[in-house]
């Protein structure tokens, strides 16, 4: 095995690219885009990759946008978990609850991108 990463489906990509650029420095890695209008994207914060494609309801992959609801949470582990979160939260996330020492060890909260994908933004140790 060689990698293993996500791929968030949106409705928008071009604007969860933007997003994600703003809200935790991501940076393309590659974009494609199939003559239908279908995009898909790798993109990549501090060397770690994920992926963004456009939603697909018809194959089983609609975006939370278009279901009402995620079915999974992205956990995004850094140096500053305060600033991270307060920075997406600028980009125009929404805060679920703020960034607080957890009671499993790590200090950890939790936002919604505008795409409706959930981002547990955390470091490993509780108290910075």
């Amino acid at each position: 095995m060689s990698a293993l990463y996500p791929f968030l489906a949106v409705r928008d990509t071009d604007a969860a690219i933007a997003f994600y650029g703003e809200a935790f420095g991501a940076t393309v890695r590659e974009r494609l885009e199939a003559p239908g209008g279908t995009v898909v994207a790798v993109l990549e914060i501090a060397g770690m990759p994920f992926g963004v494609a456009t939603e697909a309801p018809q194959l089983g992959t609609p975006s939370p946008e278009t279901l009402g609801a995620t079915t999974v949470r992205v956990s995004l582990h850094v140096d500053d978990p305060d600033a991270t979160a307060a920075q997406a939260i600028a980009a125009g996330a929404t805060e679920m609850f703020p960034v607080t020492d957890q009671p499993y060890g790590l200090r950890q909260g939790r936002v919604v991108d505008p795409f409706g994908h959930h981002w547990l933004i955390a470091n490993d140790s509780a108290g910075g």
